[in-house]
């Protein structure tokens, strides 16, 4: 299938194949999604029935329980071959084709806006944060890999992960006080924040025991340092005057 797109940061497309999906295939990889998806819907559940834009959504980790929650979604993808993985539900959700740097709705045109599996390989990404603020009414939910975990090894191990999963990327880390920034010159402030992991997901993986995986975190988490060091974090921020009580 031809992978052109007529614009720029078109990196949804590989995140909406189906080589992208094997990196959540299997027992581990079903944990791994349901993780993001708790986490997701709880974020969400203060707006029930809320208009959602999935912003390079194509990958589907969250269509199902967002349909199934009763959210109106519309999926933005840069290519229209990123519908591939969304057809058991277009007869559910609405499916643009757009430019992810300047999308096509006028201001506030959802309720809530969520962006997952993108902000670590978008170049531009304080543009991409500016026009995932300018649609959003209420809030906006970004996931993005952490300096302040293992990922500040990351370059070190790129070898033994690409060795590893094949079809990996390089990506970029961030700290949340940078994207926290530039969330309040856009008019944002953060409301809520859920670091997945303490291990690195290539060590689950390779593990294949999503049972010891998912007890291993749990214990992690409850020491404190997941919160402290986990990677990669879901975060919310909100509009202030629509901050959760």
């Amino acid at each position: 299938m031809d992978s052109s797109s007529n614009f720029s940061e078109s990196y949804d497309i590989f995140t909406s194949s189906d080589d992208y999906a094997t990196r959540y295939a299997g027992r581990v990889g079903e944990w791994m999604l349901k993780v993001q998806e708790q986490a997701v819907l709880r974020m969400l559940a203060s707006y029930p029935n809320a208009s959602i834009l999935d912003v390079g959504g194509g990958h589907g980790q969250l269509t199902p329980a967002l349909v199934e929650d009763g959210y109106q979604v519309t999926v933005l993808a840069s290519s229209e071959e990123c519908k591939s993985r969304l057809r058991p539900w277009l007869d559910q959700i609405a499916f643009d084709v757009g430019s992810l740097m300047n999308m096509p709705y006028p201001a506030r045109s959802f309720d809530a806006v969520i962006s997952l599996r993108l902000m670590a390989h978008v170049k531009r990404w304080e543009e991409f944060i500016g026009e995932l603020a300018r649609v959003a009414r209420k809030a906006v939910i970004v996931d993005y890999p952490e300096v302040r975990s293992i990922n500040i090894v990351s370059t070190q191990l790129f070898s033994l992960k690409k060795r590893l999963e094949p079809n990996t990327r390089r990506f970029q880390c961030f700290r949340e006080g940078d994207l926290l920034r530039v969330f309040k010159e856009v008019g944002f402030q953060r409301s809520d924040r859920f670091p997945q992991y303490f291990l690195p997901m290539m060590l689950h993986r390779a593990l294949k025991q999503p049972k010891l995986s998912a007890m291993t975190e749990s214990l992690l988490r409850l020491t404190g340092l997941t919160s402290l060091l986990g990677s990669p974090v879901i975060l919310k921020v909100v509009r202030p005057l629509t901050m959760d009580p």
